[in-house]
């Protein structure tokens, strides 16, 4: 009897490390993280046909990681509960001090230019308060919604060069995204520098500054 009770403990919690065991389920997890999104969006995001990405999203229903609703003829996919994104952040710090080649192709492909390395969280939100430096979300729009850094300005990447007049060249653009694995913060430092701006990078997410016990904001209107 002990044995049957410890197997279905066990077969129960790998459930949810099969639904982890995708590297695409881990990407959906990220991308949701960030808000909820339609199965459309995700497969763009994620670059999946929307048939795969409905597979991948069902492993991920049947663990209980997300939820979904209905509206009109978009189904709506969101994290069943925020220690899901606590548990997306947790679990890729602790695979970037385990796996080192992780940190290797950060290094490489992002650089080292991470603000933080730098500067501390508490340190750039006092500035960012003072009008010293400018938090850039670059992200689309509804993520910008439904959660940003304080202080933040809503352009993102695929806005920027046509808004680049709406940015002041006299004070530091920090731009940031979704994190360390998002490139649009990456891009868009690249690009501010092109054109005369200070600008650097910030690869925290807005969930990293979340468990942190640092403010954050939201312009989303809840649902009824």
């Amino acid at each position: 009897m002990k044995r049957q009770i410890k197997d279905t403990l066990y077969n129960h919690m790998g459930t949810v490390t099969k639904a982890l065991g995708s590297p695409k389920r881990l990407e959906i997890i990220e991308l949701l993280s960030q808000g909820e999104k339609t199965v459309e969006t995700i497969a763009e995001q994620a670059e999946l046909g929307v048939k795969n990405a409905s597979a991948q999203l069902k492993e991920l229903k049947a663990a209980r990681l997300i939820d979904s609703r209905r509206s009109g003829k978009y189904v709506y996919y969101r994290l069943s509960d925020p220690q899901v994104a606590r548990f997306w952040i947790e679990l890729r710090r602790f695979s970037e001090n385990r796996i080192t080649e992780i940190k290797q192709i950060l290094s490489e492909v992002m650089g080292d230019d991470d603000l933080l390395e730098r500067i501390d969280r508490k340190t750039l939100l006092s500035k960012a308060k003072k009008g010293e430096i400018i938090f850039l979300d670059v992200r689309p729009e509804d993520e910008f919604n439904e959660a940003h850094l304080p202080y933040a300005r809503s352009v993102p990447i695929s806005e920027l060069k046509a808004r680049l007049k709406e940015l002041p060249k006299t004070k530091t653009i920090v731009a940031y995204c979704r994190g360390p694995y998002c490139f649009y913060a990456k891009e868009a430092v690249e690009f501010l520098r092109k054109k005369g701006f200070k600008a650097d990078q910030l690869r925290d997410s807005v969930n990293d500054w979340r468990i942190e016990g640092l403010p954050i904001e939201t312009l989303k209107v809840a649902s009824l």
